[in-house]
């Protein structure tokens, strides 16, 4: 990647390393690549996995709105919980809890083996436990992971393998 107007790639190529860039567009299509990461798997094999991994993760996040503004689903304030799926807002509302259930019942409808569930700095402390309650009591050939990403602006990311 590109950091600091240095490209890491090109100083790790001059060092005889292999290289290879994953498309993401979302911080859990990361952690779906680096799930099927096979280290004694031959390189070519190793990035078709992971990007293929990485670009079939449907992913989604709550975040908490810091001004008003309009969004394709109408008008949010500053405060109010705003749910995203692939990147678009899809539900405004005021209970983190509630917002959240909407985005991952939007994410499984789809279907899906695999729900990670990434708490933030500003999650509700009960919001992973309430929400990973209510997948269980939906589905149960759903796989639950909960990672404590401790991420800030967003109180939980959400992707689905």
């Amino acid at each position: 990647g590109q950091v600091g107007g240095r490209n890491h790639g090109q100083d790790l190529r001059l060092n005889g390393r292999r290289v290879g860039i994953i498309p993401t567009v979302a911080q859990v299509q990361g952690l779906a690549a680096m799930a099927v990461h096979e280290p004694s798997a031959d390189f070519e094999s190793v990035v078709v996995a992971m990007s293929s991994a990485a670009s079939h993760a449907r992913h989604g996040e709550i975040i908490l709105a810091e001004k008003a503004t309009m969004t394709p689903v109408g008008r949010c304030q500053p405060g109010d919980v705003l749910g995203a799926v692939q990147g678009d807002v899809v539900v405004i509302g005021t209970s983190m809890a509630e917002v959240a259930w909407q985005v991952v019942d939007r994410l499984l409808i789809a279907g899906g083996e695999l729900l990670t569930l990434v708490r933030g700095l500003d999650a509700d402390d009960n919001l992973l436990p309430d929400l990973a309650a209510r997948v269980r009591e939906m589905s149960r050939t759903v796989d639950l992971e909960i990672v404590d990403g401790g991420q800030p602006r967003y109180p939980l990311l959400l992707g689905v393998e």
